[in-house]
């Protein structure tokens, strides 16, 4: 028996889902929206999430609320959003550890690059290789001068073993073609204090952190892991300068979705947080934290996402780091 299809009806059925479709974006949102932050409240990565939830939160007209989770490297936190309705009424805030854990974990109980709908960048944070300013390595050139005269006898420190640090100090030995010694502390307090103290000799590190300890005289800045200098050390060459051009890192956060939002609903999102993150007072306030604002579309930031994974991925491995 041959069904017979109305070709009236199924248009008409068409046109009704689509318009209930576009309805449904057009009233977006109708209630408060939360931001999932992997991190504990306080921290650069936290405050860059309230300071552009708060501007969100005026243009919307909807409260957009800030939902800690940390540890686990972000697994809880992205766990929770990519089982969540896709419906764009929850975000997570994205990092780097998002992409290392994409490697660092043998089994996630989500796929990093395909359950989520990334949005746009907030900002990326400045790296440095940092020493004591009591240190003789006044500097890169003269670091490096020593690291290749003297195999696995410079000491680098960083924080935990898989840490956007930790990797950027691979990272830096890989580049550098010498044979350092990268030494883990369990938190940048730990990091200063071999610093100051001669254990180590030299660090990477976020400068966010550590920003007052280097104005103040307590630490120099040797060179910025990114390709351009930052605005807050215009004094100091980036890595690129020093003789290390595809030595570039630098830590990020970004804004995502969990995957099959629609399309309507994200490109509003993207619109409210690219209006929050250009707007003067919270570029300011962003700025001073040593955070550079810079936004992208969905399409730009899920490409970088994955040159992300594929980057850090490669460190892990070159570098022998165990799997968890």
């Amino acid at each position: 028996m041959k069904l017979k299809i109305n070709r009236r009806s199924t248009v008409a059925l068409l046109l009704g889902a689509t318009l209930a479709t576009a309805g449904w974006a057009q009233s977006f949102p109708n209630k408060p929206l939360r931001i999932v932050v992997p991190f504990g409240p306080g921290g650069v990565a936290d405050i860059t999430a309230r300071t552009v939830a708060q501007k969100m939160s005026q243009t919307l007209g909807q409260p957009v609320v800030i939902e800690n989770k940390p540890g686990a490297g972000g697994v809880g936190a992205s766990d929770l959003v990519a089982k969540s309705a896709p419906d764009g009424y929850t975000l997570l805030l994205m990092s780097n550890a998002s992409a290392v854990t994409a490697t660092m974990f043998t089994k996630l109980p989500y796929d990093t690059a395909k359950d989520f709908a990334p949005i746009s960048t907030l900002g990326f944070f400045d790296i440095g290789v940092v020493t004591a300013t009591e240190s003789k390595f006044r500097t890169m050139g003269e670091l490096l001068a020593y690291a290749k005269a003297n195999p696995g006898k410079l000491n680098v420190g960083s924080i935990n073993t898989g840490s956007t640090q930790n990797l950027a100090a691979e990272l830096f030995k890989t580049n550098a073609g010498v044979d350092m010694q990268i030494v883990p502390f369990n938190g940048t307090p730990a990091v200063v204090n071999a610093l100051r103290g001669g254990q180590i000799d030299v660090a990477v590190e976020i400068l966010s952190p550590i920003m007052g300890q280097i104005k103040g005289g307590a630490l120099r800045a040797l060179a910025v892991t990114d390709d351009q200098r930052s605005a807050s050390l215009p004094d100091v060459p980036t890595t690129k300068e020093v003789g290390l051009p595809n030595y570039l890192a630098s830590s990020w956060n970004a804004l995502a979705v969990p995957a099959g939002t629609p399309k309507d609903v994200v490109a509003r999102l993207h619109r409210e947080i690219v209006a929050a993150v250009k707007d003067p007072e919270v570029s300011k306030r962003l700025r001073d934290m040593n955070i550079e604002p810079r936004t992208s579309t969905p399409e730009q930031t899920q490409a970088f996402l994955q040159k992300e994974i594929k980057r850090w991925g490669d460190v892990i491995v070159k570098a022998n780091i165990p799997r968890q």
